[in-house]
């Protein structure tokens, strides 16, 4: 469900997108030291956005250095040293992954699941411990969520707000919510994305969810017989298209009232740009990314 939060790579500056890499890689570096080198391969674009948000933020000094990655060592890359910021980023992604893949080993008995379990579960009591209140209301909405699922909701929009409620309690980062105004803007921000996620992907995940039989709200809201999938997407893409749309409509609104400190264009590239373009990819309204 994770990896749809992209930047707009072409139209970022050339410094604008080095900056982008550094607090990508940060959190790659803040996985290794948190949580050893298997779960750096679970990183995700989504969890960087956050990263990112919250370092736009942040009053706090950022220290920025060239250095040599184990992953790519043959040439230097700006890497944004250890913070609070990486650290929780890295926990969010090792703690939604693991869940993730629970969901997958659920739906699928998938081998490969089942081994990512295996070896994130001793992460995963840690960060439940290290998180005891955020851990339970995401637990409760991922609950909430597969009661939806399996009782085959008819709604889209009612399906994802479990998925969306859980994005905003994700977003929501102490430290910087030291003020009831940032706070409440981040939560919009954070359920807005949550929904445009968990909508963007059941969309892309048509075909295959009906070759596998699985529940998704499109095919159950807009009533799917085994027709033509083409035909059938051809007839929700609007409706589809719609909700998607709101949702960054209403992203961007968050977007504009907080009181970025560093980083907004490279932000605002992501939202209005990389988030349109994967939307306009996904639907088939574009070309590809």
């Amino acid at each position: 469900m994770f990896g749809y939060v992209l930047p707009d790579k072409p139209e970022l500056k050339i410094g604008e997108y080095e900056i982008y890499r550094a607090i990508y890689c940060g959190v790659c570096r803040a996985i290794r030291k948190n949580h050893g080198n298997l779960p750096r391969l679970i990183l995700n674009y989504d969890i960087a956005f956050l990263a990112l948000l919250l370092s736009s933020i942040t009053d706090d000094k950022l220290d920025i250095r060239t250095e040599r990655c184990m992953v790519h060592p043959l040439k230097r890359r700006n890497i944004l040293q250890n913070n609070a910021i990486l650290d929780y980023a890295a926990d969010m992604d090792v703690l939604l992954s693991y869940l993730n893949l629970r969901d997958k080993w659920q739906d699928g008995r998938s081998v490969a699941s089942l081994a990512g379990l295996a070896a994130l579960k001793g992460r995963y009591r840690a960060l439940m411990d290290k998180y005891p209140v955020k851990s339970l209301i995401i637990l409760d909405k991922l609950k909430e969520l597969a009661l939806l699922e399996k009782s085959r909701c008819a709604s889209v929009d009612q399906a994802a707000d479990p998925f969306a409620r859980l994005m905003e309690e994700v977003i929501r980062y102490g430290p910087e919510c030291t003020d009831e105004n940032t706070e409440t803007i981040l939560r919009w921000i954070g359920y807005n994305m949550g929904k445009w996620i968990y909508t963007i992907d059941a969309f892309d995940d048509l075909e295959e969810d009906i070759r596998r039989n699985s529940y998704n709200p499109f095919l159950c809201q807009y009533d799917y017989k085994g027709q033509d999938i083409g035909v059938f997407r051809n007839r929700i893409v609007k409706d589809a298209e719609f909700n998607l749309i709101h949702t960054l409509d209403e992203i961007a609104k968050g977007f504009e009232l907080l009181d970025f400190k560093r980083y907004k264009d490279i932000v605002g590239n992501i939202i209005y740009s990389g988030m349109q373009k994967k939307t306009e990819n996904i639907l088939g309204r574009g070309k590809a990314t």
